[in-house]
């Protein structure tokens, strides 16, 4: 075949396909997969990073400080959202985000987008992310704030939401029903406003779903799907996939520090000032005796502990 004719088939695959990819919501595998490229590990048959479940579980007691510094120290300086209402603010939320993005709803643009959902056996835009949650997810939709008529999530919703998820979400937009939403005992939550409208197309168009785990923002966060959901006093921080293994370790290391540290001046063997600078070679030689010590009481994983030790000289 010659070059012209390659060219030519080529526009004209190109000319079909368009169409096809603007009434789909939902991200691509590939595509996916070229937007994270620093995530090395395992993945999600949708291609969606998967951070092992035992990250997420340490990743509970990691301090807002201190994944802040590390996602600043690595470039990363826009990763926390603030100014949210909370359901069960007393807990903490972490899991793999999958996310949503939704706009004002207009027309023609809806009924397009409505209809390639149809043809997939689809009903109810705002169920579509929630049909692809699983164990350990948190649903993070950007609901552009929308406040009147403009809630997605109520008592059903979320009550499917916790079943698939057993977690809560992180929503930029009103929902309703919150009293029913707080019977749910596990779904901590993170909101913009409540409000007892509802969101009802196609008879009031409000709003329509125009992204399914593609990038979102959330307050003044980029999102990607796979991202590490951290919510905690008041505010969320999203962790790139590559990042959250260091952000854990690194919060353990500083926890064990300051456990040490806080005793040790308890004790009054060391001074506020040698504790609060650079450790000497005698104290960091301290430190490690007294972790291997106390290794079975501390509040970070033995496993972990002999694996920093492992690295350690002092």
């Amino acid at each position: 075949m010659s070059t012209l004719k390659k060219i030519s088939l080529a526009i004209v695959i190109l000319a079909f396909c368009i169409p096809m990819q603007a009434q789909q919501v939902q991200i691509s595998k590939e595509q996916l997969i070229a937007l994270t490229p620093l995530w090395k590990g395992e993945r999600f048959p949708d291609g969606r990073p998967k951070v092992p479940d035992d990250i997420i579980r340490r990743m509970k007691s990691v301090s807002v400080e201190e994944a802040w510094a590390v996602m600043k120290n690595a470039g990363y300086g826009y990763q926390v959202a603030e100014d949210w209402q909370v359901i069960n603010p007393d807990s903490v939320l972490v899991g793999r985000a999958v996310t949503a993005t939704f706009m004002p709803a207009r027309p023609d643009v809806w009924k397009a987008i409505d209809s390639a959902g149809k043809k997939e056996g689809k009903r109810g835009q705002n169920t579509w992310p929630v049909d692809l949650l699983v164990k350990g997810d948190v649903y993070v939709a950007d609901q552009f704030g929308a406040h009147r008529n403009g809630p997605t999530i109520g008592d059903n919703v979320g009550n499917a939401i916790y079943a698939k998820s057993g977690n809560g979400i992180v929503y930029d937009g009103a929902l309703r029903d919150v009293e029913g939403l707080k019977e749910i005992g596990g779904f901590t939550s993170y909101y913009t406003s409540y409000d007892p409208s509802y969101h009802n197309p196609p008879g009031d168009l409000n709003t329509m779903i125009v992204g399914i785990n593609q990038p979102t923002r959330i307050r003044t966060v980029t999102v990607m799907p796979g991202d590490v959901v951290l919510g905690k006093l008041g505010v969320v921080i999203f962790i790139p996939p590559h990042l959250a293994e260091k952000v854990v370790t690194t919060s353990e290391i500083v926890r064990l520090r300051d456990l040490f540290g806080h005793q040790r001046l308890r004790e009054g063997k060391y001074t506020a000032g040698q504790i609060d600078t650079k450790w000497a070679d005698d104290i960091e030689k301290d430190f490690s005796q007294w972790l291997n010590e106390h290794i079975n009481e501390l509040p970070v994983g033995k496993e972990q502990i002999q694996e920093f030790l492992k690295d350690r000289t002092w």
